[in-house]
C-alpha cells in the first residue's frame, strides 16, 4: 500500500512540479506585493505579580509575513486593562528598529486597587487598519499575598471555610461543550473521513471524554477517546441520508448525546497525513461528484501568513488524488491549504503546521547550578551556527523566583507560540507553548489535533474575501501636532500664517516653525519627546501680530475599543501555591503589605453628587481626584464607560450600530459634535443607559443613552480667550525606568528587604550577542532559598523566534 502511494506521489509530483513552477513564476510577476503588516509581541518578566510590584516588558515588532524585525512604526501603544474593561494605564513606547521596552508599576495610583486578572494590550496606529487580528493581548494575574491575613482580621480570628472547588478554575456543574470537526470541513457520502473533536467545560478548560458514534438505528459506527486537552480524532465512512450522533462519557460520570454534522451527498475533501517523514496531501471525493462534474478543474493553494507559496490546478479524474507537500517551498508555521472548484469557490480547507530545522544553536547557562543567598550569578548566552559563527539576534532575559512552582512547566504564551501559532488562529489556546517544547515527542501530533479543531473552518457557506486596500491609519514615525487656522469671524482659511510650536519638558525647550497651506492647515510631524510636556502654539502674520483662530486637531487617536472582560472564577491551584510561598517569604523577612491599608473612618461631610435623572443607569462614572487628565470629553467617555466606541466625535455602544443618544444636563443633543466644547475637568458624572432601561426615551434611546452632568455649565465658556494661542499639556513617549539590580557589597538605601527578596531577580530587555556570538550578564541573588527560572526570549535577524530556559538553586 505504502509503495503504491509513494509511486503515485512521485508520478504526480512530476506533473505538478512543471505546472506549479510555471504558475509560481507567473504569480511572482503578476500579483501584488505582500502587504506591509506589523505583528507585535510583548515579553513580560513574569505573568503573576503582587500588588505594588513592577511589571517589565520588551516589545518586538515584526513583519507579519516573515517575522523579521520591522521598522515601520516608531510608536507602540501598550495598555494595561482592568478586569472591568477599563484602560487604567497607557504607555507610548518608542520603537527603534522594531524593538522597545517599558514597565508598569502595579499600584493604586494607576488603578490597581484590587487583585484580579488584568490584560496587557499592544498595537501600533498602523496595525489598527487590520482590526483586532494584529493586536497583541496577554493576561497577567495580580495577587494580594496578605489577603488571608486581612480576612482573618476582618473575621476576628474566625476561620473561613474553603469551598471544595476553590483551588480550580471553574466547575463541572454545567453541561460541557463538545464539538465534532470533520477534516476538510464536511462529511461527504461514502468518503472515508477523519473526524476530530474537542471537549471543554463551561469556562473553556479542556476535559477528558470518551464515547461511541451511532447512526439513527443505534448501530455502532466508531469509538473515540480524548488524547490531549480534551481533543482526539477517529475515522468513519458516512452515508448520505443517515444522521449520526455520539454518546459521550464525561470524566465525572455523566453521559450526554451530541449530534454530528450533516452528511453531504457530493463534495470534495482535503486530508493530511505524515508518512515516513513526508507530508502527504490527499484530495477525496465520491462517484456521485465525479459523475456530476467529470474532470473537474480544481485549484490547490498553500498560504502562510497571507503569502501564497505553492499553488496550481489539475482535473480530478478519480475519487482520490495524493501528492507530497514540498516543505522546502513553504515557510515554517501554520499553512492554510485551500481547495477551490472551477468557479474559484472554496470547497475544502486544512490547516497544517510546517516545522523546519534551522542552523541555529542558542543556549543560556549559568556558571553554577547551586548558589548561596546574595551570591553573584553569571548568565552566559550563546547564539551561533553549528560551525560556531555568530547568529545576530535580539533577546530579553528574565530571572525570576519560581515561588514554589519547581515541578510545574510554564506552558503560557511565549514568542515562539505567539508568532508561529497563536497569532494565526482564533480564540485562546490552552497551554500554547506546550506545542513548542522540543522535549515533548507528541507535541506535533497534538498540535495537529488543535488545528483540526480550533483551526477548523467550513468554507461552504462563506463568500470569497474581498481585498480592501484602503489604509485609514498611517504608520507613526513620531508625534504630530496639527490643526487649522481660520479667520476669527467666519470660516475662511488663513493662508501662509506663521506657526510657532514650543515644547517645554524635562529635557528643555524645543521650538519649531512652519506655515499654513492653501487650506489653512499646518503640521509639525515626527516630533520626539518624552513625558508630560507643555505645548505652546501660536499664529502670527508677516508683521508678527497674532491673527486668526487656531483649531487644533486631536493630538492622538482614541484607543481601540476594549473587548476584554474577565469573568470571576476561583483562583487556580498554582496561584494559591505562589501566594502561600510569597506570604511565607515576606513574613520571614519582614516585608510590610504594599497597597493594603486599614479602613479609615471619614469624619468630613460627604459631598452630594448630582442624582441620576433617569432612574438607575446601567453604568455610572463619577469624576474624582483620581481621574486621569484627558484631552477632550470624547477621550473621557472612551476611557471610563465600558463598551463604548468613540470615533472622532461619533459615540456609540459596541452592541449597537447607530449613534448613542446624548443628553447634557437634562437637554437632548442632536449631534454629538455639539459637546466638544465641554472641558473634561468640568464633568461631574456620566451615566450609560442601554437595553430595557433606555425604553423611557422611546425610539431615540434605541441605540443607548449617554447622560452627561457638568459641575457648572457656565464654566465651559471662557470670559477671555486668545484665539491665536494654544497652551496645552500633552503626553509624549513613556520614559522607561531602568531595572534596579542591588549589589550587597555596595550598601545603598535602595537595598532594603524588598529588593533582597524580590520576585524578579534580574531583567535585561536588550541582550545582544557580540561578534563571537556570546553575551554575558551578572547580578546578585536574593536572600531567599529557592529555585530561580532563567528565561531567554527573542528573535534572530532572519526572523526565527527563540525561547530557551534553564534554572538554578539558591541554598545555604
Amino acid at each position: 500500500m505504502l509503495n503504491s502511494l509513494n509511486r503515485i506521489t512521485k508520478q504526480l509530483l512530476k506533473c505538478f512540479l512543471v505546472f506549479f513552477t510555471t504558475t509560481i513564476l507567473l504569480n511572482a510577476q503578476e500579483k501584488k506585493s505582500i502587504p506591509k503588516i506589523e505583528k507585535v509581541y510583548i515579553h513580560t518578566d513574569r505573568t503573576c505579580y503582587t500588588l505594588g510590584e513592577s511589571l517589565w516588558y520588551k516589545a518586538y515588532s515584526v513583519y507579519a509575513y516573515n517575522h523579521i524585525l520591522f521598522n515601520e512604526s516608531n510608536i507602540l501603544y501598550v495598555e494595561l486593562i482592568s478586569p472591568d474593561s477599563k484602560i487604567i494605564s497607557r504607555n507610548k513606547t518608542p520603537l527603534e528598529n522594531g524593538l522597545g521596552h517599558g514597565d508598569f508599576k502595579l499600584t493604586d495610583s494607576i488603578g490597581i486597587k484590587k487583585p484580579g486578572t488584568y490584560q496587557i494590550r499592544a498595537y501600533t496606529n498602523y496595525s489598527r487598519n487590520f482590526g483586532n487580528d494584529f493586536v497583541f493581548e496577554k493576561e497577567i494575574e495580580v495577587i494580594d499575598v496578605f489577603e488571608k491575613q486581612k480576612e482573618a482580621k476582618e473575621t476576628a480570628g474566625k476561620l473561613k471555610p474553603r469551598k471544595a472547588d476553590e483551588n480550580v478554575i471553574g466547575s463541572s456543574e454545567k453541561s460541557p461543550n463538545i464539538q465534532f470537526f470533520p477534516e476538510g470541513g464536511s462529511l461527504v457520502n461514502s468518503v472515508q473521513s477523519v473526524v476530530a473533536f474537542k471537549a471543554v467545560d463551561d469556562y473553556g478548560n479542556p476535559i477528558k471524554v470518551e464515547g461511541k458514534v451511532f447512526d439513527a438505528n443505534e448501530e455502532l459506527v466508531a469509538m473515540f477517546l480524548s488524547s490531549h486537552d480534551g481533543m482526539g480524532k477517529f475515522q468513519m465512512e458516512p452515508q448520505a441520508g443517515k444522521a449520526y450522533h455520539a454518546k459521550v462519557s464525561i470524566s465525572d460520570g455523566r453521559l450526554i448525546s451530541v449530534p454530528l454534522p450533516k452528511v453531504n451527498e457530493t463534495g470534495y475533501l482535503l486530508s493530511f497525513k505524515n508518512v515516513q517523514g513526508k507530508d502527504i496531501i490527499t484530495i477525496k471525493t465520491n462517484k456521485e461528484t465525479l459523475t456530476e462534474t467529470p474532470q473537474a478543474l480544481l485549484t490547490f493553494v498553500c498560504t502562510t501568513r497571507g503569502a501564497s507559496y505553492f499553488e496550481g490546478s489539475l482535473p480530478l479524474t478519480s475519487t482520490t488524488l495524493s501528492f507530497e507537500l514540498p516543505k522546502s517551498e513553504i515557510a515554517d508555521g501554520i499553512t492554510q491549504i485551500t481547495l477551490y472548484d472551477a468557479n474559484l469557490r472554496p470547497q475544502s480547507e486544512r490547516l497544517v503546521y510546517i516545522e523546519k530545522e534551522h542552523d541555529l544553536q542558542v543556549s543560556v547557562t549559568t556558571n553554577k547550578k547551586v548558589y548561596k543567598p546574595l551570591e553573584q550569578v553569571m548568565v552566559n548566552v550563546s547564539s551561533k551556527t553549528s560551525t560556531g559563527n555568530l547568529v545576530p539576534a535580539s533577546f530579553s532575559l528574565s530571572c525570576t523566583d519560581t515561588n514554589g512552582q519547581n515541578d510545574t512547566k510554564d506552558y503560557g504564551t511565549n514568542i515562539s507560540s505567539y508568532f508561529l501559532m497563536e497569532s494565526d488562529i482564533k480564540g485562546n489556546v490552552h497551554n500554547p507553548s506546550y506545542y513548542f517544547d522540543s522535549s515533548n515527542p507528541k507535541r506535533l501530533y497534538h498540535l495537529d489535533l488543535l488545528l483540526l479543531t480550533q483551526g477548523w473552518r467550513d468554507f461552504l457557506w462563506k463568500e470569497m474575501p474581498k481585498m480592501n486596500d484602503t489604509i485609514y491609519y498611517k504608520p507613526e514615525k513620531g508625534f504630530t501636532v496639527s490643526g487649522r487656522v481660520k479667520q476669527l469671524f467666519g470660516n475662511k482659511p488663513k493662508i501662509n500664517s506663521n506657526m510657532t510650536l514650543a515644547l517645554m519638558g524635562k529635557t528643555g525647550i524645543n521650538i519649531f516653525d512652519t506655515q499654513t497651506d492653501s487650506l489653512g492647515i499646518f503640521k509639525f510631524e515626527n516630533l520626539m519627546f518624552y513625558g508630560t510636556t507643555n505645548m505652546f502654539l501660536n499664529s502670527k502674520d508677516d508683521k508678527g501680530k497674532g491673527k486668526g483662530e487656531i483649531i487644533a486637531f486631536p493630538f492622538e487617536q482614541n484607543p481601540m475599543p476594549v473587548e476584554f472582560k474577565k469573568q470571576s472564577t476561583s483562583i487556580p491551584l498554582i496561584t494559591e501555591i505562589i501566594k502561600e510561598t510569597m506570604l511565607k517569604k515576606y513574613v520571614n523577612y519582614g516585608i510590610a503589605p504594599e497597597n493594603i491599608l486599614d479602613e479609615v473612618e471619614i469624619i468630613a461631610k460627604k459631598k452630594n453628587s448630582t442624582p441620576s435623572l433617569y432612574g438607575i443607569p446601567d453604568f455610572s462614572y463619577v469624576v474624582g481626584d483620581e481621574t486621569p487628565v484627558f484631552n477632550d470629553i470624547y477621550q473621557l467617555i472612551q476611557y471610563n464607560i465600558p463598551g463604548v466606541i468613540v470615533d472622532g466625535d461619533s459615540i456609540r455602544f459596541m452592541r449597537f450600530n447607530g449613534a448613542a443618544h446624548i443628553i447634557l444636563d437634562g437637554f437632548p443633543i442632536n449631534d454629538s459634535s455639539q459637546i466638544n466644547f465641554i472641558l473634561p475637568d468640568n464633568v461631574e458624572k456620566i451615566d450609560a443607559i442601554k437595553g430595557p432601561s433606555a425604553a423611557i426615551f422611546g425610539s431615540e434611546g434605541a441605540n443607548g443613552v449617554i447622560a452627561i452632568y457638568t459641575k457648572d455649565p457656565t464654566a465651559n465658556v471662557q470670559s477671555k480667550k486668545e484665539y491665536h494661542n494654544i497652551n496645552q499639556r500633552i503626553e509624549g513617549f513613556y520614559d522607561a525606568r531602568v531595572f534596579y539590580s542591588p549589589d550587597p557589597n555596595k550598601p545603598s538605601l535602595e537595598m532594603d528587604n524588598t529588593d533582597a527578596v524580590r520576585n524578579t531577580l534580574f531583567w535585561n530587555p536588550y541582550v545582544h550577542p557580540d561578534q563571537t556570538g556570546t553575551s554575558r550578564a551578572t547580578y546578585y541573588n536574593s536572600k531567599v532559598e529557592t529555585t530561580v527560572k532563567v528565561t531567554l526570549e527573542g528573535i534572530t535577524a532572519t526572523g526565527i523566534p527563540v525561547v530557551v530556559k534553564t534554572d538554578y538553586i539558591i541554598k545555604n
